[in-house]
């Protein structure tokens, strides 16, 4: 294929065309391996554990991308696939993001964020340092699009959009996880600064950052309990 030919496989938006359905027919897994599956799934992201103190050691580029490519498979609102990830990799630039997010978490810590929220912090050890921002190896910095644009240039709403990128965001780091890297969903308080910062389009609001990498071999993590099934789930 030239690199002026389209290429079919390639997403363009589907706003306003017919409904053009494809067959779907996966192969049934049988019951005994499904079982299997799930119970192994379930023990493997029971160990998932939100990483502060990472290691400088580099990580394989080709997994973070894979992971990320997993995270665009999420559903989303007519299918408009409304996110942007951006991996910085750069030193640089990572220290510019932890400087502006640490002068925003002063803020919040020193007042902003109020007693409640704070009191539900403290369990969690954390503070307004933010050295994972720059320990980390890499950081993906997630996008929302708020909307797109046509060929003349006219906006076109998308719909769902948190619920969208929140989803993909999910199917991040359980990739990172199941891939054995450690991750962190940071959201500094006000985040404008990241649209600054990484010179993003006005139709893109920053959503998360994600530190991502090894855990520090001096690693600790705050010593809590998940809720149980029974406390989560509700047969009806």
């Amino acid at each position: 294929m030239s690199p002026d030919t389209p290429d079919p496989q390639q997403w363009t938006p589907t706003h306003g065309q017919p409904y053009r359905p494809t067959a779907y027919r996966p192969e049934r897994m049988p019951r005994h391996e499904s079982l299997a599956r799930a119970a192994a799934l379930r023990a493997r992201m029971d160990e998932r554990r939100t990483v502060r103190h990472f290691s400088t050691d580099p990580v394989p580029e080709q997994v973070v991308r894979d992971a990320i490519a997993c995270a665009a498979t999420a559903p989303s609102g007519a299918h408009q696939q409304p996110w942007t990830f951006v991996l910085v990799k750069d030193p640089a630039v990572r220290g510019r993001i932890r400087a502006a997010a640490e002068q925003e978490e002063e803020l919040s810590y020193d007042g902003r964020l109020g007693d409640e929220w704070l009191a539900a912090l403290r369990p969690l050890g954390t503070d307004a340092v933010k050295t994972h921002l720059t320990d980390a190896p890499a950081l993906i910095v997630v996008f929302q699009q708020r909307y797109w644009l046509g060929p003349d240039g006219t906006k076109h709403k998308h719909y769902y959009v948190d619920e969208s990128v929140g989803i993909a965001v999910g199917m991040l780091l359980s990739a990172l996880h199941l891939s054995g890297l450690a991750a962190l969903i940071h959201t500094p308080s006000p985040m404008r600064f990241l649209s600054h910062v990484l010179d993003r389009p006005a139709n893109e609001k920053a959503f998360a950052v994600i530190p991502v990498g090894y855990p520090a071999d001096d690693c600790e993590v705050p010593d809590l309990v998940r809720k149980s099934l029974d406390q989560v789930m509700v047969e009806v």
